[in-house]
């Protein structure tokens, strides 16, 4: 079952408009092989989130751009900037947390009743290959929608061409199976092509388990826990619209309210939902 449906059509929307998409739950690139960070990688990057405060600056940056107009694909949040009661470091995780709230007090405030973050690394950190790992436990109840995902960091292009990588994505209503999926300009939801499969993690909601990308020029790997349930080959025919990975990705990490995650309502009891990470590292060939 699909979720709501986007504000535009995605193939129109500008770059800003990007965001983790709506995709139907099926496996069009199902795996099921090990994973690990291959021989003679070193590792580049890495927030063990162990200083107590707000997301580290040098690390994390705030996308607030929609605030103001409405996310896209029907997502009901506001995202604050640097705003401890929906993102902080605290015990040893970074912390994400959606509320049920009105902050009218926001310049930029759209009028939603519900308040998150939206961190990520553009402008700061990107990659070209690697392997991705995050250690999180998930924000869940009925509307809530965490994701860790990629965009490519070329601003040239728009969504779907600049390519997404959406390492994990889990819907609130259908707790415990999470989603990775892979699109382009050829393969994406909008034209019901996009390259996605799911796996079963009972206690992603409870426990932390670890969510790993393993990208490489020959072919993606997503997984948990060290077993890829995701595989996207590269096709070698030099065609960007089928594989526009060989240029950098940045890193975000949200947990947005409605949209796919409000595709069966959203419960009132559900607030404040977080999503905790344990860490973040990013592992490159030497």
């Amino acid at each position: 079952m699909r979720g709501l449906l986007l504000a535009a059509p995605a193939a129109l929307l500008p770059l800003a408009a990007a965001a983790q998409t709506i995709q139907a739950p099926m496996s069009t690139a199902a795996a099921d092989e090990p994973m690990a960070v291959p021989p003679g990688y070193t590792r580049v990057w890495a927030d063990e989130f162990d200083r107590p405060g707000l997301p580290d600056p040098t690390r994390w940056a705030y996308d607030t751009s929609r605030n103001k107009e409405g996310w896209w694909n029907n997502e009901l949040q506001y995202y604050a900037a640097a705003r401890r009661e929906n993102v902080r470091v605290a015990g040893g995780h970074l912390i994400i947390e959606a509320r049920h709230e009105q902050l009218k007090d926001r310049a930029d405030h759209g009028g939603q009743d519900y308040s998150s973050a939206k961190i990520y690394t553009r402008g700061i950190a990107d990659w070209t290959y690697g392997f991705v790992e995050v250690r999180a436990k998930l924000a869940c109840g009925k509307g809530m929608w965490p994701a860790i995902w990629m965009l490519g960091s070329d601003e040239r292009a728009d969504w779907p061409g600049l390519g997404e990588i959406d390492i994990m994505e889990h819907v609130g209503w259908d707790p415990g199976r999470v989603h990775g999926s892979i699109h382009t300009k050829a393969y994406n939801h909008v034209i019901k092509t996009q390259k996605t499969a799911q796996a079963m993690v009972s206690d992603a909601c409870t426990a932390f388990h670890t969510y790993q990308l393993d990208w490489n020029a020959d072919r993606m790997l997503i997984g948990v826990d060290g077993r890829a349930f995701l595989r996207f080959d590269n096709d070698h025919k030099g065609n960007h619209d089928t594989w526009p990975f060989a240029s950098p990705q940045y890193l975000i990490l949200n947990v947005a309210v409605g949209g796919w995650g409000g595709d069966k309502g959203i419960d009132a009891n559900a607030f404040p939902a977080r999503m905790e990470v344990d860490y973040v590292r990013v592992w490159q060939k030497k």
